[in-house]
């Protein structure tokens, strides 16, 4: 059967790198000696720590409290003792205090959790907000925005009309997201029913890309008789799982310019938070682990793990098999948007959704030295956003910080299109993100702030 290929305007194609991992079950990763378990795993106030050196605590229990609205709680990933506290570098490349368990490996959960004394199907939407809450939920996708703060009513009184689960997962080598579909994909369509009854939403969409077809006529298969939910293909194009772009694949509504998901009638979900949403609502689970893609040239055997939250890069890659060659680059997350990192004693996190480790074999990371912009306009074809980054960059090398306002740099999701297929090898997007560092400062405009100049 032939299906309609959603897709947007720009973008560019990929090799994606997939067929290393995307045929073979998720392993479950050993858990550690030690999990270094982070306070801020989320976007918005870090968590507070509830426990103490010395205490003693199971698996799933609450170690560190929210704090606000914009906050969600942390929750212990094996039993054993804490051992101290920590202030680590995380993938983003800042510093985040962490709770350090030592494992007694006993595994044993809190009292009370994994079961539940009410039908969750009962449950009106702030019950479902509460559970989901304490699970600690966040975006799974890499945006880790509480998914409490973005189910609740909108003081506009803006409402949803399309839940999206993003199961397009258009970073080369990444292959969390197709597992999950093939290996999970009724408690995925659990939790979008969850999240439609919180958001009384009367339409769910699940939104695969079409080098996934294993997954999308699964998918197909299993909601075939649900009409209010849709199971739709869309193009192999990046950065096809972008918000913004997704949503105008599928719905054809353009998110305005500053603009949020509500105000076109729509959410966007990964499909790895609504089986976790499933998880946190029917079971009381708390997100503890995670499935993360191990991949790359450098790795001995690649593979996707479910791995407890608060392991060390280190450690995962220890127990995969030895490393291959000399090590140049290890990325979190995609090599497009991912961040490379300087140390692999970092810990897993809720949005850790790939480990790239690659030697110095690798064509991925071969690049030649910069050239002069030779007016070709493919970057300005191949972004997303309908921006013109050559424009941009040449305001940046000017330093000419109100030109790069005046052409929108702000609107940038720094996806790195433009830098792929620009020939002559400009990092067109490390100078956008200069220009956006300037541009967001406290005068709009760069000047006044000193540790700018």
């Amino acid at each position: 059967m032939k299906y309609e290929r959603r897709t947007f305007p720009g973008g560019t194609h990929i090799q994606d790198f997939k067929g290393f991992t995307n045929s073979l079950e998720t392993q479950e990763a050993k858990a550690p000696a030690k999990v270094y378990i982070p306070m801020s795993m989320h976007i918005g106030a870090p968590s507070k720590p509830l426990v103490a050196v010395g205490d003693l605590v199971k698996m799933g229990q609450k170690i560190g409290e929210s704090q606000g609205f914009v906050s969600v709680p942390a929750h212990a990933s094996v039993s054993g003792k804490v051992v101290g506290f920590q202030r680590m570098p995380i993938p983003n490349g800042r510093m985040a205090d962490c709770v350090v368990i030592e494992n007694d490996f006993k595994d044993e959960w809190l009292e009370g959790l994994l079961q539940t004394e009410k039908d969750p199907k009962s449950l009106d939407p702030k019950e479902l907000a509460a559970r989901i809450l304490d699970a600690g939920m966040v975006g799974m996708g890499g945006a880790t925005f509480p998914s409490h703060v973005k189910y609740a009513p909108s003081k506009e009184g803006k409402k949803a009309d399309h839940i999206i689960l993003n199961g397009i997962e258009c970073e080369p080598f990444l292959t969390a997201d197709h597992r999950i579909m093939l290996e999970r994909p009724e408690r995925i369509i659990a939790g979008l029913k969850y999240m439609m009854k919180l958001a009384d939403c009367p339409k769910g969409v699940i939104a695969i890309e079409e080098n996934k077809m294993d997954a999308f006529e699964l998918m197909i298969k299993l909601t075939e008789a649900d009409n209010t939910i849709e199971t739709v293909v869309c193009k192999e194009k990046y950065p096809q799982g972008s918000e913004k772009q997704l949503i105008y694949s599928v719905t054809g509504r353009e998110v305005p310019p500053g603009g949020l998901p509500l105000d076109v009638g729509v959410i966007v979900n990964n499909v790895g938070t609504a089986a976790a949403v499933a998880d946190a609502v029917e079971f009381k689970r708390p997100l503890i682990d995670r499935i993360v893609t191990l991949n790359g040239n450098g790795v001995a055997k690649p593979m996707n793990y479910r791995v407890r939250i608060g392991t060390l890069y280190r450690d995962l890659i220890e127990q995969n098999g030895s490393v291959l060659g000399d090590t140049v680059k290890v990325i979190s997350g995609g090599p497009m948007m991912g961040f490379a990192v300087y140390s692999l004693d970092i810990p897993v996190m809720k949005g850790t959704s790939g480990i790239l480790v690659f030697n110095e074999e690798s064509q991925v990371l071969k690049r030649e030295e910069e050239g002069p912009c030779v007016r070709c306009a493919r970057c300005v074809d191949a972004c997303p956003m309908g921006l013109e980054p050559t424009s941009i960059v040449k305001a940046a090398k000017r330093r000419d910080w109100p030109e790069a306002k005046v052409y929108d740099v702000t609107s940038c999701i720094e996806c790195g299109s433009c830098a792929y297929v620009c020939p002559s090898m400009i990092p067109l997007v490390h100078y956008i993100r200069l220009a956006k560092q300037y541009v967001t400062s406290k005068d709009g405009n760069g000047a006044v702030n000193p540790f700018l100049v």
